[in-house]
């Protein structure tokens, strides 16, 4: 009795002391990764800033994403180029075995809107886009948190894969739903990926469901005074779509999203447009239910088509899925978040955001937040944005972070959040989501039960479903922005 004792007692000291030396084994390529990609901040920062003054928009990333391909070729990874059809599209891959890790990067801008780095708006002169929405950070952390990866695979101290999503065209043009469709993330264990903002925080609320169209209107040209029972006006078709389409809204449920641009709609007033065509979003949190209220905006083009003697045909943009969140995933990356922390600003960077703050509808926010990181929690805020991402997580177990790359209070997609993003309240915000990926993937590849845990989670969360793109067998849109 007492050597079965001895014997249960020994064997609980080995395995604490297993579990002591991989936790020091852990907490000790953490801290060579926050060594690792401070040391690489100088130049991760003007690779931000190279691809912040790029400002290409979705597809047509040919600068930007070459520049991270040459990063992580230089860095020793393998890359393969033009993947899914999509020429700024890649996956970089280094290591081997399991687990398998993949990391998202993204590098498009937005059309239409630009800004030079001042407090002031003032817009960049030769520019017609710029980086509204901070992917010019995003891509960058990704690659250097992937590179710190690599180095502790090369020395030995994790095993494992890295691998390094070029993600093209999020804005709109969906491009990993193309990734998916390709079957590229088949062979991973988890996903982890960020995004800039105004605060620090774990995303742990999904995403609306996504699906987007050009509708093109195809009518007779005639002189608008001499002859106009000559003609058959393309522009009027588009303005009964819209019409009937902003009827509809009282009879579609309270939670739906629609907006449209005419990105067509003639040339000149006395000649009446034989083409118009009007570019429509329609979010839903439910990806059944945006594939229904999508159908019953088709159904309002026809029935302007009808009314006006013109034709019609839409081409599918893009669609997305919401997103599922991983509680498993989503407590591990908040341990690393509070580890690193938020961002201090400089007296010169508290100035420029106490300038920027009165350009902001609504209160300002404490310019301290954006040196604090928000608790985690589960309680849904309400579904906002739509993203691509939704997709990857129908695929595997996906966790992501906000960084505070903007002064609080700012909303993404505004001059204001180029404006931060190209200083150095956008590149320290980059910094701290950079080191929480690094140790979030430290954590996966340490430790297999993590990803056994996310991985149940992750099969509950999917249940019997089926995935199909919502975007149907489209090829990529590359040309949508032109």
């Amino acid at each position: 009795m007492v050597g079965l004792l001895l014997t249960t007692l020994s064997s609980n000291a080995q395995k604490k002391g297993k579990q002591d030396a991989n936790a020091v084994a852990i907490n000790a390529n953490k801290e060579a990764v926050i060594k690792s990609l401070t040391a690489s901040y100088e130049g991760d920062k003007k690779t931000a800033l190279q691809i912040w003054d790029f400002a290409e928009v979705g597809y047509k990333e040919n600068k930007s994403a070459a520049l991270h391909i040459q990063h992580l070729k230089d860095a020793g990874f393998t890359v393969e180029t033009g993947v899914a059809g999509i020429p700024t599209a890649f996956v970089a891959t280094y290591g081997s075995g399991s687990p398998t890790i993949g990391i998202l990067a993204e590098y498009d801008a937005l059309p239409g809107i630009t800004q030079n780095a001042v407090a002031e708006k003032s817009p960049a002169a030769g520019k017609n886009s710029g980086h509204a929405c901070g992917h010019h950070l995003f891509g960058t952390a990704s690659v250097s948190s992937s590179i710190a990866i690599k180095e502790l695979i090369a020395a030995g101290k994790l095993k494992g894969t890295i691998k390094v999503y070029g993600c093209p065209a999020e804005e709109g043009g969906s491009g990993k739903v193309f990734l998916v469709r390709a079957g590229l993330f088949n062979d991973l264990d988890a996903v982890i990926h960020w995004h800039p903002d105004d605060v620090n925080a774990v995303s742990t609320t999904s995403a609306l469901a996504n699906k987007s169209a050009k509708f093109k209107f195809y009518g007779i040209s005639a002189h608008a005074a001499a002859a106009p029972d000559q003609g058959r006006s393309a522009l009027d078709a588009v303005e009964a779509m819209d019409n009937m389409v902003n009827m509809m809204r009282e009879h579609i449920p309270q939670e739906t999203r629609i907006h449209y641009v005419i990105t067509n709609g003639g040339k000149a007033p006395n000649v009446i447009p034989d083409f118009a065509e009007v570019y429509y979003y329609v979010r839903h949190p439910k990806r059944k239910d945006v594939v229904e209220i999508f159908d019953r905006v088709v159904k309002a083009a026809e029935g302007a088509a009808l009314g006006t003697g013109t034709t019609m045909k839409y081409d599918i943009i893009g669609g997305t899925h919401d997103l599922l969140i991983n509680r498993s995933l989503a407590e591990v990356m908040q341990t690393n978040l509070e580890k690193v922390g938020g961002v201090t600003y400089t007296e010169e960077e508290k100035a420029f955001a106490k300038k920027l703050q009165p350009t902001f509808i609504g209160a300002p926010v404490a310019v301290e937040t954006a040196g604090t990181v928000k608790p985690l929690s589960f309680i849904s805020e309400g579904n906002t944005g739509s993203t691509d991402v939704g997709d990857v997580s129908y695929t595997k177990p996906t966790v992501g972070l906000r960084g505070a790359t903007w002064v609080p209070g700012t909303p993404a997609h505004s001059w204001q959040a180029i404006a931060s993003g190209g200083t150095e309240i956008g590149t320290k915000g980059m910094l701290v989501a950079s080191k929480t990926m690094a140790m979030t993937a430290i954590d996966l590849m340490s430790n297999p039960i993590l990803i056994q845990k996310a991985t149940e989670e992750f099969k509950v969360s999917i249940g019997d479903y089926k995935y199909k793109a919502l975007l149907g067998d489209i090829k990529p849109a590359l040309n949508y922005r032109d």
